[in-house]
């Protein structure tokens, strides 16, 4: 029953991806190419209303769903960790056509071929989580 307003929330955002074209091969095609304006104009908007919200959680001492207070740690800038980050998965973007967030909506949309995508990233993710102590950080 806890996770109801979860799942509610996901299925509303999942929706709107859809109806956005998110999740449109085509869409992030044209995003890699220059073609189109649409994918960076969404993805500009989510950074700027994700600037405001948190910079209104922090003012404003938001709670969660839970009651806790919010506390949003600062994060130390590494150029190498993002730099390597951000390639490996704008590469698997690229070459698969879809983000973490809208693989499954994909899948939900009835893609079945998208089921190798995310197997693959929860393989890549284990990985990671063996050798993560052995990469620099």
């Amino acid at each position: 029953m806890k996770f109801l307003k979860y799942l509610f929330v996901g299925l509303i955002f999942g929706i709107t991806l859809a109806k956005a074209e998110v999740i449109s091969w085509f869409r992030i095609y044209e995003m890699f190419r220059f073609q189109s304006f649409h994918m960076y104009g969404v993805i500009g908007s989510a950074i700027l209303i994700g600037i405001i919200l948190i910079q209104f959680i922090k003012r404003n001492n938001v709670k969660s769903l839970d009651g806790e207070p919010i506390n949003i740690k600062p994060k130390q800038f590494s150029i190498p960790r993002y730099l390597i980050g951000g390639i490996i998965f704008g590469l698997g973007w690229a070459m698969t056509g879809a983000c973490p967030g809208p693989m499954f909506i994909l899948l939900g949309n009835g893609i079945g071929v998208i089921s190798v995508v995310i197997l693959s990233a929860v393989l890549g993710t284990y990985v990671y989580g063996l050798v993560r102590n052995k990469l620099p950080h």
